[in-house]
């Protein structure tokens, strides 16, 4: 097996039996024994984890993911906070889950001021700090008392802020694409060369030519991200200034299709994450240790020599990345928690759907605080999901055979547990939750993803929940027309 095909291979659950190495060993790069590096975080809007080449997907070409991961590490098992692009952008930039930013945890919505966000503490440490694109939100910052977006000062391009950086200071900076989110030139995919047939759609979506150009639509788009961010890499390098700059490419969601983006199953939350840094990273490691996006704050600021906030609730990275260990690494590192409160403006009274997750080695366990509610938004415009040929044809075709249990699935209402065992069900499509034979292991999770809420103070397991549902919405109000956020 060469290199390519072991990150493939480790990328998107083909390892997932593999044994936990010993113990995590790591090589830590003092601050003080070189440079501080410069930080290009370059985060896609609505990609899996599935689709890039280095996880193994043989139709969409992603030759900037797939080097910054074969001359790096790829993360096989990085989960985002929330799979809803406010709560998650926001607990990447504070380090904390999403349920202790107050209205930060919402959609369309505000982060207050009073939570730190990294490139303010790298800036206010002498980094010089920018942002192209999607930041924070979408949402208004300044009813939280921020007079710029979370995420820095805003720049036409990467080329024009690389420009401006002071000699002798490191950067920071986070380039946020809009790709690969809806809505899509239709038939963008096919007239770009690929093939229906070479799709592998997901076993949660039915199998029909409309979903397979669909699919190549929004493949064409990932391609657009992918090059995007290497002209940036280029960019450095042609400079003298890759190799002492941490790469982080990754997403903040899942792909923009029925039971994917603002659900809390796989190809909701399990986000692609490729660090580089040759200064003080070996590359050619593929780790499946369970990591969140909350981890990348701690990382940047450990990077540069500070401390975490004490507030954090994620973990340093550091250790993982200066080790030369690939696989699973650190035996505490086995289990992830996502979550979700209100999406879109897509049911009465403006409510969300409010969940939370446990993911471990082996299961998925959901919470799901409000099942009278609709999880897909209020029927028939079911506004979580976004409009689209996917949408459109699982509505129009509900009642044929190879649609109607997918479609009960992504849009009809769901129980108050949700459990699924990944080993025989990697697609999520049996829910083993009211199963005799799973009740040892449902009690389980389901008393961890409960200290765990309670440790980190979510007020949905405290019953005050209902602070998320009346907080402002900055968005525009529900319309009959598809809510594409």
């Amino acid at each position: 097996m060469d290199r390519r095909e072991f990150l493939r291979a480790g990328a998107w659950g083909a390892l997932a039996g593999a044994a936990v190495a010993p113990g995590l060993i790591c090589r830590r790069v003092s601050a003080q024994a070189r440079a501080r590096p410069n930080i290009l975080f370059c985060i896609a809007d609505d990609l899996s984890g599935a689709h890039t080449g280095a996880s193994g997907d043989r139709v969409v070409q992603t030759p900037a993911f797939d080097r910054v991961a074969r001359e790096g590490v790829l993360f096989s098992h990085c989960y985002c906070a929330a799979p809803s692009c406010t709560p998650s952008r926001g607990s990447i930039l504070t380090g904390q889950m999403f349920w202790r930013l107050e209205e930060g945890g919402n959609l369309w919505s505000t982060l207050p001021a009073k939570f730190q966000v990294y490139p303010e503490l790298l800036e206010a440490a002498g980094y010089h700090v920018g942002l192209q694109g999607k930041g924070w939100g979408p949402g208004d910052f300044k009813p939280g008392g921020r007079t710029r977006n979370p995420a820095g000062p805003n720049y036409k391009s990467f080329g024009d802020f690389f420009k401006s950086v002071p000699p002798g200071r490191p950067f920071c900076f986070w380039y946020g694409s809009n790709d690969p989110h809806r809505p899509y030139e239709k038939g963008s995919g096919l007239a770009s060369g690929k093939k229906l047939e070479e799709v592998r759609v997901p076993p949660f979506l039915p199998d029909s030519p409309e979903v397979r150009s669909d699919l190549l639509d929004y493949y064409f788009e990932v391609e657009r991200f992918d090059r995007n961010v290497g002209e940036m890499v280029r960019l450095l390098e042609e400079a003298g200034k890759l190799d002492d700059t941490i790469v982080v490419m990754t997403s903040d969601n899942g792909m923009p299709f029925p039971r994917s983006k603002a659900n809390l199953y796989e190809y909701g939350t399990r986000m692609p994450l490729a660090v580089r840094w040759p200064q003080a990273v070996k590359g050619g490691r593929a780790i499946q240790d369970l990591v969140s996006h909350t981890d990348l704050a701690p990382t940047f600021l450990e990077a540069a020599g500070l401390a975490a906030l004490p507030e954090m609730t994620g973990r340093t990275l550091l250790g993982l990345l200066t080790g030369d260990k690939d696989g699973w690494v650190d035996p505490k590192r086995d289990r992830a928690f996502t979550g979700r409160e209100r999406h879109a403006n897509c049911r009465e009274g403006n409510v969300g759907y409010p969940c939370r997750a446990l993911r471990t080695r082996r299961f998925l366990y959901i919470r799901n605080f409000e099942p009278d509610r609709w999880p897909a938004g209020d029927p028939e415009r079911y506004g979580d999901i976004d409009g689209g040929p996917s949408k459109t044809f699982m509505m129009e075709n509900r009642e044929a055979k190879n649609v109607k249990s997918l479609f009960e699935l992504a849009f009809e209402k769901r129980p108050a547990e949700e459990l699924y065992d990944l080993e025989k069900d990697p697609g999520e499509l049996r829910n083993v939750a009211a199963e005799a034979g799973y009740a040892r292991v449902k009690a389980r999770v389901r008393k961890e993803l409960e200290q765990y809420l309670t440790e980190t103070s979510d007020p949905r397991i405290k019953g005050e929940g209902g602070f998320f549902d009346a907080c402002p919405y900055y968005g525009r109000v529900a319309t009959r027309e598809p809510n594409l956020v």
